[in-house]
């Protein structure tokens, strides 16, 4: 009783006791820790020691405040060592509100451990019974998790089910194109050959004594043949088709030609195996596209649109082999000539840009040398020199990183440079006509619209695109990006749209009469796209620094092809 006594007294000097955590009034008050901190460091007093004038710090903090000063933090009264003095009450209450308070938002589990760690009196009876409730509990949970993980599978096979089905719908509607077009192809040859064997044959009548120059009607006999039937024999009879085609062209070959002609018939070229080779070597990117055009088109089909021509090739297939004849016509470039006009090792002589005028007879190029030189291109070609002189030469302040001639007016080609000024250039007078200087860093890029020979579009690496107009001194519009711009470039088609390729790996396809947002991202680069261009109205081409060429549809927001640059033998 004497420590309750002693408690008391000094119970009512410290300040906020009566608000102590776990105590009836807690409810009543807001801020029930605000008065049990030291109002030294802060935190809920530790080791409570109480002052003379009647408050309460924890002992290291105010015993660390006494060796500087010989005062009270509160009161500022004189205050020693001497004068404090342990609050043991306080102590046991801040104690048993912690327990208590740690005893409130403990788990169940945690609770029940401290339970049978502090050796709580429990007969054998109550323990089975609390042994029984446990595993009751356990078996429950165990159901519970087992039947979520079957509703988590059963959702996973109905979804991959459903996903497979598309698949196989997906896969039969290709099939179907594949059987039309095999079908379209075939019958498209066998005209082809039909024709040629005739004309052939009727060239072979005007001039009966020259058989080497017609072996390849010979050859074609075997098609012309075959063009007798209709496709539903070719389909039924196959293989006697072919058996006596090639008994026919033999004969054919005993009346008019050697036999050594008729290695044509079984043996291709040397060059259509070459051909041949390239496909497969590109097999993915080629089915890609093919089903790509033929799934556009048969979507067209579904909307009432007739997309079969007089010939019944779908439209679809005649885009694929103007893509797959344009892919096997050429498997390297050769040089046929070299621009030579100093050290190109020389870093100063480094071209970073090279653009024909809108007739293909001049071209520019610029770079590092800060001057812009133009050449006649016939004379490069056709006039072999150890140093080709151009025939303009325009002097610039800084390095130059691309060029764009006016699509209309010839005489004028605009330039981008390293202190990011776009300048439109007058070729004949070798001065400048615009200068724009809003960019804030390096310009990388600058392109004339085809559509409009005013406009003009520019890219920085602000993260900026801007619009400019040669009739006026400010820019028409300004698009705020969140990576640096490598290349922009106008469709050919419009003077609404403009292609950008950024340093975030996507090529970004803007309508300028909407800018607040990109009408497509083609997303498929792993790296910054260094360069973009248009092949046509519809097609676009773009270049990124992980080695990479990838071709998009722009109309139908659709990867068309994606190839390595090791694919081309340079």
């Amino acid at each position: 009783m004497e420590d309750s006594s002693m408690g008391g007294a000094l119970v009512p000097t410290v300040k906020g006791c009566e608000h102590l955590p776990g105590s009836a009034t807690e409810t009543a008050s807001e801020e029930p820790e605000k008065d049990i901190m030291c109002p030294i460091c802060m935190q809920i007093i530790k080791d409570a020691f109480l002052t003379a004038c009647g408050h309460s710090f924890c002992y290291i903090c105010i015993l660390t405040h006494l060796r500087i000063k010989s005062d009270c933090p509160c009161c500022a009264h004189s205050l020693t060592t001497d004068l404090i003095f342990p609050n043991f009450l306080l102590d046991k209450l801040l104690k048993n509100a912690l327990a208590s308070r740690m005893a409130k938002t403990a788990s169940p589990f945690e609770q029940l451990r401290r339970g049978l760690h502090q050796g709580c009196e429990m007969s054998i009876k109550e323990l089975d019974s609390l042994l029984s409730l446990l595993e009751e509990k356990k078996r429950k949970m165990e159901q519970q998790e087992s039947e979520m993980s079957m509703e988590i599978m059963l959702g996973f096979l109905h979804c991959l089910k459903k996903q497979k089905f598309q698949e196989l719908n997906e896969i039969k509607a290709d099939l179907q194109y594949i059987k039309e077009d095999i079908t379209a192809v075939e019958r498209r040859r066998l005209e082809l050959c039909s024709w040629e064997q005739e004309s052939s044959i009727k060239l072979k009548m005007l001039a009966p004594g020259d058989q080497q120059q017609h072996s390849n009607g010979i050859v074609c006999s075997t098609h012309h043949v075959q063009a007798q039937m209709s496709s539903n024999d070719l389909q039924n009879k196959g293989s006697d088709v072919k058996a006596q085609a090639i008994s026919k062209a033999l004969q054919l070959n005993n009346d008019y030609g050697s036999s050594s002609d008729m290695q044509c018939v079984t043996t291709p070229g040397v060059a259509s195996l070459a051909r041949k080779r390239r496909v497969h070597s590109q097999f993915n990117h080629l089915q890609e596209c093919y089903l790509q055009k033929r799934r556009n088109w048969y979507r067209q089909e579904e909307r009432g649109a007739n997309t079969m021509n007089i010939e019944g090739y779908n439209p679809g297939l005649e885009d694929f082999q103007s893509v797959l004849t344009s892919f096997t016509q050429y498997s390297r470039m050769r040089v046929i000539a070299e621009l030579r006009h100093g050290d190109l090792l020389h870093s100063a002589n480094i071209v970073s840009s090279i653009e024909f005028d809108r007739d293909d007879e001049l071209f520019a190029t610029a770079g590092v040398s800060r001057c812009i030189k133009v050449f006649e291109f016939s004379s490069v070609v056709n006039e072999p020199a150890d140093i080709h002189c151009p025939i303009v030469e325009i002097s610039t302040r800084s390095k130059l990183s691309c060029l764009s001639w006016n699509k209309y007016t010839k005489t004028h080609i605009a330039s981008s440079d390293y202190e990011g000024i776009v300048t439109v250039w007058d070729v004949t007078t070798r001065q400048s006509v615009m200068e724009y200087e809003e960019h804030e860093k390096r310009t990388w890029s600058v392109d004339f619209s085809s559509i409009d020979p005013s406009m003009l579009v520019s890219g920085s690496d602000d993260c900026k695109v801007k619009i400019w107009c040669t009739k006026q001194e400010e820019s028409v519009l300004n698009i705020n990006m969140k990576a640096n711009i490598c290349s922009v470039k106008y469709n050919p088609g419009s003077s609404f749209y403009v292609a950008v390729g950024s340093a975030d790996h996507h090529i970004h396809y803007y309508d300028l009469r909407n800018i607040s947002q990109p009408l497509h991202v083609f997303s498929g680069h792993r790296k910054a796209v260094s360069y973009v261009q248009f092949l046509s109205n519809y097609e676009l081409a773009s270049a990124s620094t992980d080695s990479t060429l990838q071709l998009w549809d722009v109309k139908e927001n659709l990867p068309v092809s994606h190839l390595a640059y090791g694919t081309f033998d340079f």
